[in-house]
């Protein structure tokens, strides 16, 4: 699986007023120090390939194919990233087309970096090289690109170490670029101009996007270190390359001189190429086509090295009509030669099957086999306890099980140190074992999950709203999760209808209970499916709604601030609004067709679209929209709206970070960022009245994820060089129960969540909204590692009026008031008076109406915030003019 990364009906007159944003500008970016860890999910990607060190116990890596690199770690039973150093700069290093661990010094590692050879990845591939086992890197550029996400990656390995010469590497590369070399120690790489053959095949050359006329090319190599003692290279060498009537060449002469191997198979490609030096055998696994989703015909061959015999071992030849199905994922029990394992390449009805055989592929037994159809007998069993959502929430009918065995196993791993531990891959997660000789004892042995460390989803959407689940996930091939603890795993992924990749996701600020999601499915599958769903429990169940004609794509999708309604914009087809739960839908008119839209997160009757460098509003609910007059922004985008502000939005593209208080009649772009991804936003830092705003930018040249504490005045870089995961950035939001933290979407590394480590702090707010255009001032952010604010509460007849200085400027200052009901029962409005004790004006504010006669001031409730249950609390502030002040505040309730 692979994921990867919108005529008028009326006319109506709008009076909006006109906000500024008072923001110095950004400077250097300061940092705060953050931990980061995984949300955990265990997997959700295709493992290509699983690496055991063949002298060091318990070194094991593993390769993935956007989502970086991994290294097991034996007393947790547990996977480290190696790779979250690649950054946006480098974001195709995640895609890993081969790695290899030295067997000399055991503490280098290499990988083959590149994640894609046609114009999506703009940057060449390289080769990768660490003497502490990962975790640092150094890299060699190289003049081509690479593949690890392209057809063919599960081929391999292609990238080996000498093991009797380990300053010597080969690598087998693609798209015509042959064979290369390196002598010392992957610093520094030359072609093997002797090489005769750089691969012909491609699965389709005439594809116009460049993605399956990709060459797979020269894709393993195997050493014979019987042909060299230690300290010299080794002379024997075979190699793999994905050309049908060419697949394996040979040298003996330390890479001198090659030729093709004589008497080999025609007609398929050896995916995998693996040397038994005991019995002095070289086994080949063969597909009609390169991987990783399709194989319909293949082989398993046996050559004798010391004669040149080749014989063909295939459990099902490729003669028999019961094939159909290349094979893959080809193994040798180091312990006990002799003994082998292959798998199939690719069966995906009714599973993957294993066969082995302990006598040299001279017979075979099945993982399973047909009894009376549709019955099978089964030589394991399955234990998803750790990660249940595995099943995929599916209840099939016979002959097909669930969870299923796998698909796309391409790498199929005894460990050479224990002959009862197996590891493979499938296109979901990593699977093992522990008890595989069992088979051979004519017992069951157990499959369980072996995947806690590896993160590899690609995030579509993040929500986390401010009751119920901590965050709900929209994600790429596995649809998508409410994580109720981010530490374990979900026990099952959104179905009902089950997405297989959840494009959008929204809830109703003022009703979080409810929610929307919208995804893609192939519709053939299951055409009575809608592609958006519903839910009225914090995401826990779903249901669906109905849709227009035509709709293929999920889109993006809005809810309500109070979950009235619904705005979706299906991809390629016109926007809809739906009033309830999607029983019906109206067009919505004025929209650009794939528009980004959004809702208001205060009045639920407006909605905003983004689409062409256009804002587009609606305030009756998504019925219509009409584009504001505000111009400069980015042609394409994410934008969101700021909790509890009426009209607040922010818009992230290229070019900047833009900032809308009215909304969207006008924007002030932010200064000193250059380019933004996403925005989004989280609880307020203690002391503040602006939530806290989390960006992934670009900062005085550096792309990073960022936090502002005064709304947009001044930023803090958040992650560091060391936690950078590619292209990130799709999916962000913060949590708006916890202060700094932070939910981050990444493309194959799944979900990150970064929380504060650093001393306590507490800001002043610096964002000012005014009803018309104010003189120039400059406001100067402060930013404390205590708490240090100064209130004057005092209590009224049910309710109390806490003042919070803000920050202050020459001739001015601000502030904000926090109004709690303290009382046994609702109001349903509140009063907040005050008198300054010298010439003190207040010259703006906002979340309430202000009058002011002399020295004496009364703030009355807005429309929206009179509202306040027992212990329910709002607030509003304000600029004033004159010298900052703290007066004391009586509340009374209406």
């Amino acid at each position: 699986m692979r994921k990867r990364l919108l005529a008028c009906l009326a006319t109506f007159a709008v009076l909006l007023v006109v906000a500024v944003v008072r923001m110095t500008p950004v400077s250097a970016v300061a940092s705060d120090p953050y931990a980061y860890k995984s949300v955990r999910i265990d997997g959700g990607g295709f493992v290509p390939g699983i690496i055991f060190n063949p002298t060091e116990r318990n070194l094991i890596y593993a390769r993935t194919d956007i989502g970086g690199a991994y290294r097991w770690n034996q007393s947790t039973k547990s996977w480290t990233p190696l790779l979250d150093w690649a950054g946006w700069d480098k974001w195709g290093y995640n895609g890993v087309i081969s790695l290899a661990t030295d067997p000399v010094q055991t503490n280098r590692v290499y990988a083959a970096v590149g994640m894609y050879t046609n114009s999506w990845d703009p940057n060449n591939g390289a080769i990768l090289r660490s003497t502490d086992k990962g975790d640092t890197w150094q890299a060699t550029a190289l003049p081509f690109k690479l593949g690890g996400n392209m057809p063919g990656r599960g081929m391999g390995e292609a990238l080996s170490v000498d093991p009797n010469d380990n300053r010597v590497l080969y690598f087998g590369t693609p798209n015509g670029n042959g064979l290369w070399r390196s002598t010392d120690y992957g610093a520094t790489w030359a072609k093997v101009t002797s090489f005769p053959n750089a691969g012909n095949y491609a699965q389709d050359p005439s594809d116009p996007n460049g993605y399956l006329s990709h060459r797979p090319g020269v894709v393993w190599v195997t050493y014979d270190k019987r042909s060299s003692s230690a300290g010299t290279a080794t002379k024997t060498i075979y190699v793999g390359v994905a050309d049908k009537e060419n697949t394996v060449y040979r040298t003996t002469d330390g890479g001198a001189t090659w030729s093709r191997l004589a008497g080999q198979p025609t007609g398929y490609i050896a995916h995998k190429g693996v040397l038994d030096t005991v019995n002095g055998y070289l086994y080949l696994a063969t597909s009609d086509t390169g991987g990783p989703y399709d194989g319909g015909k293949g082989d398993v061959w046996r050559y004798a090295t010391a004669t040149g015999t080749w014989t063909q071992v295939s459990p099902v030849p490729s003669s028999s009509s019961d094939d159909y199905f290349g094979y893959s994922g080809l193994t040798i029990d180091r312990q006990k030669p002799g003994t082998l394992m292959v798998a199939t390449q690719i069966s995906w009805w009714p599973d993957v099957i294993f066969f082995r055989s302990t006598d040299s592929g001279a017979t075979w037994t099945r993982v399973w086999d047909w009894t009376s159809y549709p019955n099978r007998s089964f030589r394991y069993t399955m234990n998803i306890t750790e990660n249940p959502w595995l099943t995929f929430g599916t209840n099939p009918q016979p002959p097909e099980v669930t969870p299923k065995l796998g698909w796309m196993t391409e790498s199929l791993e005894i460990d050479p140190f224990d002959s009862n531990r197996m590891m493979y891959g499938t296109g979901a997660t990593l699977y093992g074992t522990e008890n595989l000789t069992q088979w051979d004892a004519g017992g069951q042995f157990t499959i369980r999950p072996m995947a806690k460390g590896i993160e590899e989803t690609a995030v579509l959407d993040l929500i986390s709203p401010p009751s119920g689940a901590p965050l709900i996930s929209g994600l790429g091939d596995i649809a998508g999760f409410r994580h109720t603890n981010l530490d374990a795993v979900p026990p099952m992924m959104f179905t009902q209808p089950l997405f297989t990749s959840t494009t959008s996701l929204d809830y109703a600020e003022k009703n979080p209970s409810v929610m929307v999601r919208a995804g893609n499915f192939t519709d053939a599958d299951r055409p009575n499916d809608s592609h958006v769903a519903f839910s009225t429990d914090g995401g826990a169940n779903w249901f669906q709604g109905t849709e227009p004609g035509g709709v293929n794509e999920g889109g993006t999708v809005a809810a309500a601030a109070d979950g009235s309604r619904f705005v979706w914009a299906p991809k390629g087809i016109t926007p809809v609004y739906s009033v309830g739960y999607g029983n019906s839908w109206q067009t919505a008119s004025g929209l650009p067709t794939d528009a980004v839209v959004e809702s208001d997160r205060v009045n639920a009757s407006k909605f905003y679209g983004l689409s062409g460098g256009r804002l587009y509003l609606s305030t009756n609910g998504g019925a219509t929209f009409t584009a504001t007059a505000a111009t400069g922004l980015p042609t394409t985008g994410k934008f969101k709206a700021v909790p509890g502000i009426e009209g607040d939005l922010w818009v992230a593209g290229d070019g900047g970070l833009w900032h809308s208080t009215n909304s969207g009649t006008s924007f002030t772009k932010v200064s000193g960022i250059t380019k933004s991804v996403n925005v989004g936003f989280g609880k307020a830092a203690p002391g503040g009245t602006y939530q806290a705003i989390y960006t992934v930018a670009t900062i005085d040249n550096v792309t990073g994820l960022y936090r502002s504490d005064n709304g947009g005045s001044s930023w803090l870089r958040i992650n560091d060089d060391k936690h950078q995961w590619g292209n990130m950035g799709e999916a962000l939001t913060g949590d708006p129960r916890v202060y700094g933290r932070v939910y981050l979407g990444t493309n194959g590394r799944g979900i990150i969540y970064g929380d504060r480590t650093g001393p306590p702090v507490t800001v002043t707010p610096t964002v000012t909204v005014t009803p018309t255009v104010t003189p120039t001032v400059t406001v100067s952010p402060t930013v404390t590692p205590t708490v240090t604010p100064t209130v004057t509460p005092t209590t009224g007849r049910g309710c109390t009026a806490t003042y919070r200085p803000g920050s202050s400027w020459p001739g001015g200052f601000g502030a904000e008031v926090t109004v709690q009901n303290t009382g046994s029962s609702s109001i349903t409005g509140w009063k907040v008076t005050w008198s300054w004790p010298g010439s003190q004006t207040i010259t703006s504010l906002w979340s309430g109406t202000v009058t002011q006669s002399g020295t004496n001031v009364t703030v009355t409730n807005a429309a929206y915030n009179g509202n306040l249950a027992a212990n329910a609390s709002t607030s509003f502030g304000f600029n004033g003019s004159g010298t900052p002040a703290t007066p004391t505040l009586t509340c009374t309730p209406a």
